[in-house]
């Protein structure tokens, strides 16, 4: 398995939010922005590994600014970390007004996907070489995230978990 270049899987997606993404408030729904960042996310992890990927959890998104009607929305995402099975990717989420031009950062969101193999268990997936060095400062930091999230793991194993059975 070869490891690959971080720019060889990022993605932008670009979407002009229309009415009925609006909440009642009358700006773009969080949930809908959320929508946008996990498609982001798992259109990078399929083009790194070209598996079936898994959103296995989202570290944290905080709304900073609003989406509007008519804006043109982007999320743009790219992968931070690769463990031997799951990976990082970070998303930012920008808008642009189309009639001035300008652009604000709506929120930033970490994701870990899991590749599965072709009976659903996770899958061995190629390593990221971090070329520059915001690539490189990107790639340590989202390492020190994931010994947090482990950590955090651990202490929530004792959680029973549902059975869930797979449809036929």
């Amino acid at each position: 398995m070869d490891n690959k270049k971080i720019s060889d899987s990022k993605v932008q997606i670009a979407q002009v939010m229309m009415p009925e993404h609006s909440n009642a408030a009358g700006n773009v729904h969080g949930g809908y922005i959320l929508k946008l960042v996990d498609q982001a996310g798992a259109i990078v992890a399929a083009r790194h590994t070209h598996l079936n990927c898994v959103t296995a959890s989202l570290d944290r998104m905080d709304f900073i600014s609003p989406v509007y009607i008519g804006n043109l929305t982007f999320a743009k995402a790219s992968i931070n970390y690769t463990g031997r099975t799951s990976m990082e990717i970070g998303v930012r989420v920008e808008a642009e007004c189309l009639r001035t031009g300008t652009h604000t950062h709506v929120g930033s969101a970490y994701l870990t996907f899991v590749a599965l193999d072709e009976n659903d268990k996770p899958a061995e997936i190629p390593q990221i070489i971090p070329e520059t060095e915001e690539e490189k400062r990107r790639y340590e930091e989202a390492k020190k995230r994931r010994e947090i999230r482990l950590q955090q793991t651990k202490k929530h194993r004792h959680i029973q978990q549902p059975c869930l059975v797979r449809p036929e």
